[in-house]
Parts: C-alpha cells; sequence; structure tokens
C-alpha cells in the first residue's frame, strides 16, 4: 500500500529497531493455553499503552486471543470484531490507573489511507490505551512500529505456534515480564 504524500505515519515515531534476539516462541496446544497467555499478558503493567500486532491467517486464534485479553483486563458485556467497523474500543478497568481505554482494530477491509484521517485514527494512536491490531500489513505505513507482535500459526485444529517479537523497549519489557 503506498501512502498519500500529504498522509504521514499516525503518529511520529522513530524508525523500528532492527531486528532483535527479544523474540519467543510458543506452542499453545489448545484456547485454555491461549486464554492463559492473555491472562498472563493483561497481568503487566506496561501493557496500558501499548501497541499489540496480531499476524496470522483466517482462522488462526487472532481474534480468539483478543477476547480473552480483554475479559482478563475486565470488559463485561459482548466483544464483537471490529471487522467492519475498523476499531472497537472498550472500557478495561483491568488497565487503570494507567489508562483504561483498549482500542481493536481490524484492518482486514482497510485499503484506502484517507480513512486514518476521516475516522480520527492518528488521534486514537496519539492517546493513551492499548491499541490492538488485527491484519496490521494493511496499515503497516500509517502505524507505528508495534512494540509486540504476536504471530499466530495454525499447526492443526487446536494446536498453534506462536511467535512473540519484540519491536521496541517497551516491547521487550513486556516480553520479559512474561516468563
Amino acid at each position: 500500500m503506498t501512502v498519500a504524500p500529504h498522509i504521514g505515519r499516525i503518529v511520529e515515531t522513530p524508525a523500528p529497531e532492527a531486528p532483535t534476539a527479544s523474540a519467543r516462541v510458543l506452542t499453545w496446544q489448545g484456547e485454555d493455553d491461549t486464554a492463559a497467555f492473555a491472562r498472563a499478558l493483561a497481568a503487566q503493567p506496561l501493557l496500558a499503552n501499548a501497541f499489540l500486532t496480531l499476524h496470522g491467517d483466517l482462522g488462526a486464534g487472532k481474534t480468539t486471543l483478543v477476547r480473552h485479553l480483554l475479559r482478563a483486563l475486565g470488559v463485561q458485556g459482548r466483544i464483537k470484531s471490529p471487522t467492519y467497523a475498523v476499531v472497537e474500543p472498550h472500557e478495561a478497568p483491568g488497565l487503570a490507573p494507567h489508562a483504561t481505554t483498549v482500542w481493536h482494530f481490524d484492518f482486514y477491509r482497510f485499503d484506502d489511507p484517507r480513512e486514518w484521517e476521516d475516522a480520527g485514527f492518528r488521534d486514537i494512536f496519539a492517546s493513551p490505551g492499548l491499541k490492538v491490531a488485527e491484519w496490521p500489513e494493511k496499515a503497516a505505513a500509517l502505524t507505528p512500529p508495534a512494540d509486540l507482535a504476536i504471530h499466530i500459526e495454525a499447526i492443526d485444529e487446536t494446536a498453534r505456534k506462536v511467535t512473540l517479537h519484540a519491536h521496541t523497549p517497551l516491547g521487550r519489557s513486556l516480553l520479559q515480564g512474561m516468563r
């Protein structure tokens, strides 16, 4: 995707650092492992203002992970995928006192960079709160670097290979806190 010259990145951030050894590979044997990972991630105090990206094929488990993470952060009520809305905000008491909003993006249907300005995404990324993006490659030219990129690959019907890549100091702190 090319970015129109008048539309820059959502927030001005330094270019992503060169790849580092800040990675970890996990195997989830089923949804219980996904839920346990989400709870461990939700327990990280630094998560409140992180940007997480979720990568994987359709059906890999990206939205399932987000639902477990939101539940672990205390979100009540129906949690729907933002596939058509592009973004869904959620009030997450488990993030307090640092922030309370989780912005769940799904860029699967995103294809016009002008949507960023029209939808106010620049302001969302500049504000406090956890940002979680599915299909981030569709908007990569506009978003800041992910603090933590989570790649989910289906091994079979229930098992998943999960690779975590920390791309920022915040991401490395989150990864270290997951031990």
